[in-house]
């Protein structure tokens, strides 16, 4: 089964993330602040993490930056911060897509 790591802040937009992708047949984990998310990405094996980038304790662009030389994982940015810098950065900084919120279930996947 794979499995993804949700670190989000918001617990009803983590809900809806981890009840969708369980539905379809993914194990989740979900954290809801970044130091929580660190760790769990350091100590735990992930087919993908979902990372918002405003969160408690240590922002997603610092999460990134910690992980990217350690782990080889894919990363999608789920973020209110809609601005083209914030997008640019993410992906500088090594995420491979970039979903600003509010979003919809079609945004996210195809099916």
């Amino acid at each position: 089964m794979r499995k993804i790591l949700i670190v989000e802040d918001d617990e009803s937009i983590g809900e809806l993330l981890r009840d969708y992708l369980e539905i379809n047949g993914f194990s989740v984990d979900v954290c809801t602040n970044g130091v929580e998310g660190l760790n769990s990405i350091k100590n735990g094996e992930y087919d993908l993490l979902i990372l918002d980038i405003m969160l408690p304790g240590m922002n997603g662009y610092e999460i990134l930056k910690r992980i990217r030389d350690e782990k080889d994982i894919p990363v999608l940015i789920v973020s209110a911060k809609k601005e083209e810098f914030d997008k640019i950065h993410g992906l500088k900084l090594g995420a491979d897509d970039y979903i600003t919120k509010p979003f919809s279930r079609g945004n996210l996947w195809q099916g």
